[in-house]
């Protein structure tokens, strides 16, 4: 089967679309033994250099659950003093990409891996991907605000949010509240994934996150996992 030579330099290198079409048009990629164009498609048979140095085909691909801590970014260059998760990961996880992204001040389930085709389906909106976090808010949640959230949306400026909500009252994320705990801590489901969503809508109604945590992407699950810690899994 054909795929675009972006694409696959993408996936093998850890490289952007645009990253790889740059390396295509300064001529340091090959294609059995010529200079790639735009737009070449290759195929398992083909022998592919990036650099001079060859990029093999995959046989399989890894997929990575990692327990991201913190304070650190999904992105791979650090951003100010916050240091990026692949800094935490050895060298022959580097070239895994993030199944979307976790903000700095938000940990938990994270996704890496080469299979680019698994993660379009696991982060486009139209596949409708569940994720569960828990949240703990800096004062308790008003009933009417529950209501705003979880029937009928919250207007933000790039749509309306709404989110499942179910309030904790026991387990450990309560000692993370001064008294009363309760309603300050929420398990939120969501199939949306806008970029820092969960954060926003409560802000829209006057509340701050002190704590958010993601336990769940579509049928994977955090469990026991310690934080900064990973493990590969099967999908």
């Amino acid at each position: 089967m054909e795929i675009r030579l972006n694409k696959f330099l993408a996936e093998r290198l850890g490289l952007s679309r645009r990253e790889a079409d740059d390396a295509i048009a300064a001529g340091e990629v090959t294609v059995n033994g010529q200079t790639a164009v735009l737009g070449a498609r290759v195929s398992e048979g083909d022998t592919v250099e990036y650099k001079g140095r060859p990029v093999e085909f995959a046989k399989s691909y890894t997929y990575l659950a990692f327990n991201k801590p913190a304070g650190y970014v999904c992105s791979r260059k650090k951003q100010g003093d916050a240091d990026t998760i692949y800094s935490l990961l050895p060298a022959k996880y580097q070239s895994l990409k993030t199944v979307g992204r976790l903000d700095k001040d938000t940990c938990g389930l994270i996704l890496l891996t080469d299979d680019g085709d698994l993660a379009f389906r696991l982060t486009h909106p139209k596949f409708m991907k569940y994720k569960v976090y828990i949240a703990v808010l800096d004062r308790p949640l008003e009933p009417l605000h529950q209501q705003m959230i979880a029937d009928f949306g919250v207007e933000l400026p790039d749509g309306k949010s709404q989110l499942a909500l179910t309030s904790i009252d026991s387990g450990e994320y309560l000692p993370m509240c001064a008294e009363p705990a309760s309603r300050k801590v929420w398990q939120i489901g969501m199939s949306e994934g806008r970029n820092r969503q969960i954060r926003r809508t409560f802000a829209a109604l006057g509340y701050h996150i002190v704590f958010l945590k993601r336990i769940q992407f579509d049928n994977i699950s955090l469990d026991n996992l310690p934080e900064g810690h990973w493990v590969e899994i099967k999908l």
